[in-house]
């Protein structure tokens, strides 16, 4: 079994023993996070929703996020990834909201932001925690490595953060 799918699992079985649901917001990453979780069983009592907004127009309109926030920061940001998953929680009046926003690569490099630049955010109990993931030196320029980090890394600071916060 893939790493992928093992966090997916434990993502999963944490959310339904806290009885929490999850609501995904995701750009670069195209829907591999709501896939994967929906893959599991049992996934139905926890997943509320998911978004792929690819286009900035779609990240204003379906998620809240800022025009001011995508002109200021572009779209591969901190500002931008927490927005996505306060927003997705909010319109999906889900417990946790997640987001993935970043470059996959192997085109869409700007300066400051080369391919493998992400963010990832997770809202959860009024707070929202993002990290930035640095993944070309991981992955090389390779699309779906770039994609399956990310998820594995929001993933897990998910399962981190809502053990931190429900003790």
């Amino acid at each position: 079994m893939c790493d992928l799918q093992k966090q997916a699992e434990a993502l999963v079985k944490l959310l339904s023993s806290h009885k929490l649901t999850i609501a995904t917001a995701e750009s670069c990453t195209g829907g591999m996070a709501a896939a994967a979780i929906t893959s599991v069983s049992g996934a139905s009592s926890v997943f509320e929703y998911g978004a792929v907004t690819y286009a900035n127009r779609i990240k204003e309109e379906m998620l809240g996020v800022s025009d001011l926030s995508l002109r200021t920061y572009g779209a591969v940001s901190e500002a931008v990834a927490c927005e996505m998953a306060e927003g997705v929680l909010t319109r999906a009046n889900s417990d946790v909201g997640i987001s993935t926003t970043g470059i996959a690569g192997p085109t869409g490099a700007v300066a400051g932001k080369p391919v493998g630049t992400v963010y990832i955010a997770v809202s959860y109990r009024g707070k929202t925690e993002w990290e930035r993931l640095d993944l070309l030196s991981v992955c090389g320029n390779d699309r779906e490595k770039i994609r399956t980090q990310t998820v594995l890394r929001l993933f897990h600071k998910t399962i981190d953060m809502i053990t931190r916060y429900d003790v």
